[in-house]
């Protein structure tokens, strides 16, 4: 099958519509939460009677919230008495019974704090009859702040970007959030309990590591302050971060302040987490739609994660082999990964990992005839921009030429942003209200 440089950018987009609509958030929430009579069904093995639930609240936050928050209320209607769910700016639904607030990310803002603390007090009502439902996706972790006493918001706020500043990955991330939120590390299951929660998580991170997802707010922490003071001394940041910071950390590593809940407590014991959607599961969509648009398939992992211009020379190194070989497929071949890559910020430019992704195979590409990488985000946004991330063909880096750009000078600067947009090569998706990490596409002609 012959597959021109137009097809496989049309085949590219189409394979990402695919992994984006196995990813529907409220889709995932029905396929995994079921009423049969007046037992609540979830996954596969767990039944709750509401027979001997008084009353329940539907609580989240994360960029998927919202609808996952509306397929719970579609389910059970007014058997919901009312909730409290947060979601980034843009990403907003009008429910019937749970208020939606929106909030900043990646970096947290007062708005998300009085989510936050409406969330802590509705839960601090609920009773041992009572059921929550709560409705976790990527972003909760910054969409659900709360600092303890003797912190400020501002300061938490400047510790997240410098980790993001240095690369630092999204485990490393959420640890030092969770030590520095009353919220995070399966805090908000203290405030729930006695309640029954139901815990439905669409999984942002390699690995569907349940902890990690919005940093695990019911759920069991297995980090500690001690941890947390390590990652802060690996990227050198102890000399520049707040000293009200520091003082906490060195007191909970003292023992003075009380870890995150851990493995065994007594509060997890009527808790129930469950992930409803993840990056594989959009990964395989992609596979099946690549395989009916003729492509021999191979699926790498769902896993990636460390450098992003690492990451993608190991992707131009597996198409250059398909090129040269037909190895590990024939073309017409179609690659896919997943996954969560990290950049090291050098430059002042404009843009995101799934963009200095496709900018670091301009090159590359290039040197692969018929050759095309897609690279986007899942939730719909890259970085700080509006793009959910850039495609790159064999002939982009001598179209970039002909308007006067060097793509290695745009690398230099992150600048990944204003060398595609000119070029019309931007993946433009506007909010889509899920979020199970990135989704990269490689096609061979």
């Amino acid at each position: 099958m012959t597959k021109s440089l137009a097809d496989l950018r049309k085949d590219a987009a189409s394979i990402l519509e695919a992994g984006l609509e196995a990813a529907d958030p409220e889709r995932a929430v029905k396929a995994s939460v079921r009423l049969e009579g007046e037992m609540l069904v979830v996954g596969p093995d767990y039944r709750l009677d509401l027979r001997g639930v008084d009353r329940v609240f539907i609580v989240g936050g994360g960029k998927a919230s919202a609808p996952m928050g509306k397929a719970v209320e579609d389910l059970l209607g007014d058997r919901i008495t009312g909730g409290v769910i947060c979601v980034k700016y843009g990403h907003g639904l009008d429910l019937r019974r749970t208020r939606v607030t929106e909030g900043a990310h990646p970096i947290p803002d007062a708005a998300g704090e009085r989510a936050a603390r409406d969330i802590i007090a509705l839960l601090e009502s609920a009773g041992e009859r009572d059921l929550v439902i709560s409705c976790i996706s990527g972003g909760g972790s910054a969409l659900l702040p709360c600092v303890p006493p003797g912190i400020t918001l501002q300061e938490k706020q400047d510790i997240t970007g410098r980790l993001l500043a240095v690369g630092a990955d999204i485990y490393e991330i959420n640890a030092v959030r969770k030590h520095l939120s009353v919220t995070k590390g399966g805090n908000l299951a203290r405030f729930a309990f006695p309640a029954h929660v139901i815990n439905l998580m669409l999984s942002d991170v390699a690995g569907d590591a349940t902890d990690t997802i919005a940093s695990g707010p019911f759920v069991p922490d297995g980090s500690t302050f001690e941890q947390v003071l390590g990652i802060l001394e690996k990227y050198n940041l102890t000399a520049t971060v707040p000293e009200s910071i520091l003082s906490r950390l060195r007191s909970g590593a003292r023992g003075e302040i009380p870890e995150t809940p851990k493995e065994g407590d007594t509060i997890f014991e009527k808790v129930k987490n469950v992930i409803v959607g993840s990056n594989f599961l959009s990964l395989s969509a992609g596979e099946a739609r690549a395989v009916n648009l003729g492509y021999e398939t191979i699926l790498l992992s769902s896993a990636i994660e460390g450098d992003t211009s690492e990451a993608a020379g190991f992707h131009a190194a597996i198409a250059h082999e398909v090129r040269s070989t037909g190895k590990p497929v024939p073309s017409p071949a179609c690659i896919l990964s997943g996954g969560e890559t990290t950049v090291v910020l050098k430059g002042n430019g404009k843009g995101g990992r799934n963009q200095h992704f496709a900018l670091s195979l301009v090159e590359k590409a290039s040197r692969i005839s018929c050759s095309v990488f897609l690279s986007a985000g899942t939730d719909g946004t890259d970085g700080p921009t509006d793009a959910a991330g850039a495609i790159v063909d064999t002939d982009t880096g001598a179209r970039a030429r002909q308007l006067g750009m060097d793509p290695d000078d745009y690398l230099r600067r992150n600048d990944s942003y204003n060398f595609f947009q000119p070029l019309g090569d931007l993946i433009m998706t506007g909010p889509t209200r899920t979020n199970v990490m990135d989704v990269r596409i490689c096609l061979v002609g």
